[in-house]
């Protein structure tokens, strides 16, 4: 005969009080009915789960064996509903994050370390990738959330704007561009330019910005990634323009950012698997991180 789950809990709940009244009072229910779920529970079973003595009813043998299955079983539950709390509260789980390169250099990792500290049962995997690949990996399910520029787009892919900033000039500390305090296409004329490469949502704005300025520069370096970018400028082989975070990074590090006009736009937005949304914890993880990152691409 199958069980009932109340029969069950019955049985506990005298097992763990000692008395019907008591067990009727923990599960909210009347005396006469935890009674009644206890006899129904002993004829199903075809065993004597208790003896009475006095007033008292007395577990057997057999109660006592039954009692650590069932209480096994309980503690199954109570860890199932404990992780299910947890999952509501936002503060456990696993969340698989791919951001662009601008934003995984350093601004993302020091947001994702002020989030973990009031959730030590959340489990982050945190990746830098291309725009596109960031695309990619949340159609494909290896990130529930992902940073991208906003430029780029997946017909699998839900985006969200976040935020449209400007690019900066990046010069070496001691180059003579360096003492201006805004830098316009007029003055890369001729310098040792290091350019992102085609493919990067930002390249065909600057080389336009130049175009129509009518200025040449010396093209000697192209790379996909901003970091290495900055890097060079820092080294002081080259000249260049950045987005602000990136650039953030290296200054101070042989490295000045410096406004740069007319404005190149660069805009990130946040994806993710139309088909799956997004998890609780990713909600929150999007909502806070978008307001940090508002307030630092101003």
């Amino acid at each position: 005969m199958p069980l009932n789950p109340r029969q069950v809990e019955a049985f506990r709940a005298l097992m763990l009080t000692g008395s019907t009244v008591r067990a009727a009072e923990m599960m909210k229910v009347t005396q006469p009915a935890v009674s009644r779920l206890l006899r129904s529970l002993q004829d199903g079973l075809g065993l004597v789960l208790f003896e009475r003595r006095g007033s008292r009813l007395v577990p057997t043998p057999e109660a006592m064996s039954l009692y650590n299955e069932v209480e096994r079983s309980f503690v199954g539950l109570d860890r199932i509903a404990a992780a299910a709390a947890e999952l509501r509260s936002r503060r456990a789980g696993v969340l698989r994050i791919a951001a662009l390169p601008a934003l995984a250099n350093g601004f993302l990792p020091r947001f994702v370390g002020q989030f973990l500290v009031d959730r030590p049962k959340l489990d982050l995997g945190v990746y830098g990738l291309l725009s596109h690949l960031v695309l990619d990996w949340v159609a494909s399910g290896q990130c529930d959330l992902g940073f991208a520029a906003s430029a780029l787009h997946h017909p699998a892919v839900t985006a969200r704007p976040l935020l449209e900033t400007r690019m900066v000039a990046v010069v070496p500390s001691g180059h003579r561009l360096a003492r201006r305090r805004r830098l316009g296409p007029q003055d890369f004329a001729e310098e040792d330019f290091v350019s992102l490469s085609p493919g990067a949502s930002s390249r065909h704005q600057i080389d336009a910005v130049f175009a129509a300025a009518g200025v040449r520069r010396r093209l000697r370096i192209e790379t996909p990634l901003s970091e290495i970018l900055c890097g060079i400028v820092a080294s002081g082989a080259a000249v260049g323009i950045a987005d602000i975070f990136t650039a953030r990074e290296y200054e101070g590090t042989g490295l000045v950012v410096r406004p740069f006009e007319p404005p190149v736009t660069f805009s990130i937005a946040a994806v993710w698997a139309t088909h799956r949304g997004l998890s609780a914890v990713a909600r929150e993880f999007l909502e806070a991180f978008a307001a940090q990152l508002r307030q630092a691409g101003r």
